[in-house]
């Protein structure tokens, strides 16, 4: 059973100063009302008396004054669309109710915990760029969301008015990207770029368009999954003058997936747009073999190749939502084999202090010895695969005008490899990575002295 608001397909309410008012509307337009995005957005919920009178629930005065110092933190905002999924009868143990409304543990900060952990303030060049991987950038193009998540990695900056980027800082994120050419992939995100207007949003995207080594934009946006009617016909005919354009998601739970949710993304896929999804690993809401199950074939179902699952950040404030790694594994474990394997999304942390993603996997690899590794599948079944007796390796020295493989198409130029690459290359005689501050070396270095 849903809350009073009913299902939003069948029994739209209305909103009035604020607050919902009970019964639907007795008028013809009722339904138009309830579809009209600028409506659930001027009309989203923002505190706690709307939802207790929406959802027919009582809070404690103790619990609203711990619910009250986490809102004065942590903004509230939830579109009436969204909250209409909740079930009233369950509600503490929904994922709907879990994802967007606030929690006293929100309050607790554990010492590990990080105001910003995957440093993009420090890995940023200029106004809402940070440039982490040597040929991309994300471009915090918006700080505000149709709903603010309570796990978002983003808390210090979501709802903050004063970091709404304007026209002159777009355009500072915009001219960094003109003046650097290894940059040829460009991710919007910040903030959800979709509750920019469409010209604003078309600028943007036009501007970047023109620059010659931008080869992809892509756009992260959770606005399919709490505010589906913002994907309307003319977003999406604007949106199609842009490719090639790939857009990331975030569905966590299968609960999300509406019918409502299904014709927004119903309406991307068909413009030919390439949809991806980035689902949270969530403790008490989707860590879960057969529920992630669920979603990962739900999302293919719908056109939308599951792309990450993520390891619970380390932001300030979300400890509740984290899971142990060896959860994420086990998930990993109860797909590969079990499922599509393009259903398969891969298992990441996001490493704090801006190291990028890192994958996990169960491991398949048990060993490997002279010619010969061995392996396991997803059943336990052991193997050997055996490796050539000759192998004609084509020794790298960065000349591809005497290379022996055809490289036959345009390339731009390659940034120096790095890291554990920098080990494997045959052009670079580095053979050893050594961290700063490394103690051993400065003993080392001491002894010297």
């Amino acid at each position: 059973m849903t809350s009073p608001l009913g299902n939003p397909e069948q029994d739209p309410q209305v909103i009035d100063s604020g607050s919902f008012q009970k019964g639907p509307l007795h008028n013809a337009d009722s339904q138009e009302y309830w579809k009209d995005w600028r409506w659930q957005v001027r009309h989203a919920v923002r505190n706690i008396d709307t939802v207790q009178q929406v959802m027919g629930i009582k809070f404690t005065p103790d619990e609203r004054e711990q619910l009250q110092k986490t809102i004065d933190k942590f903004p509230l905002r939830i579109t009436p669309y969204y909250l209409s999924l909740i079930d009233a009868n369950d509600y503490k143990n929904d994922p709907i109710f879990k994802q967007a409304f606030p929690s006293p543990k929100e309050l607790i900060v554990e010492q590990y915990e990080l105001n910003d952990p995957l440093a993009e303030d420090k890995d940023s060049p200029c106004s809402c760029i940070t440039h982490r991987y040597p040929d991309r950038v994300l471009f915090l193009v918006s700080n505000t969301c149709a709903m603010y998540c309570r796990h978002c990695t983003r808390k210090r900056k979501v709802g903050d008015v004063d970091s709404i980027p304007d026209r002159e800082k777009i355009l500072e994120g915009i001219n960094y990207i003109r003046k650097n050419p290894q940059i040829r992939d460009v991710l919007l995100s910040g903030g959800d770029p979709f509750m920019l207007n469409d010209d604003y949003l078309d600028w943007i995207l036009t501007e970047l368009g023109a620059i010659s080594h931008v080869e992809v934009i892509r756009i992260g946006t959770r606005v399919p999954v709490v505010l589906p009617f913002r994907i309307t016909d003319e977003l999406v005919a604007m949106l199609k003058k842009h490719q090639p354009l790939w857009i990331n998601l975030q569905f966590n739970h299968p609960k999300e997936m509406t019918l409502s949710a299904q014709n927004a993304v119903r309406k991307l896929a068909d413009a030919g747009i390439p949809l991806g999804n980035q689902s949270v690993l969530l403790a008490g809401i989707n860590d879960c073999p057969i529920i992630m199950k669920t979603l990962v074939q739900q999302l293919v179902k719908n056109r939308i190749r599951p792309y990450y699952l993520y390891q619970c950040d380390l932001s300030e404030g979300i400890s509740h939502f984290r899971t142990p790694v060896s959860k994420g594994i086990e998930i990993m474990e109860c797909l590969i084999g079990h499922t599509s394997g393009f259903a398969i999304p891969r298992y990441v942390i996001d490493a704090p202090g801006g190291g990028g993603k890192i994958p996990l996997n169960p491991n398949y690899l048990l060993t490997w010895g002279v010619g010969k590794v061995v392996l396991r599948n997803y059943e336990g079944v052991i193997c050997t695969y055996q490796e050539p007796a000759h192998y004609d390796r084509i020794i790298c020295d960065e000349n591809c005008d005497t290379c022996k493989l055809v490289l036959d198409t345009d390339r731009a130029d390659e940034s120096k490899v790095v890291g554990v690459a920098k080990l494997l290359a045959d052009y670079d005689e580095t053979t050893t990575l050594t961290p700063q501050n490394n103690e051993r070396m400065d003993r080392r270095y001491d002894d010297a002295v």
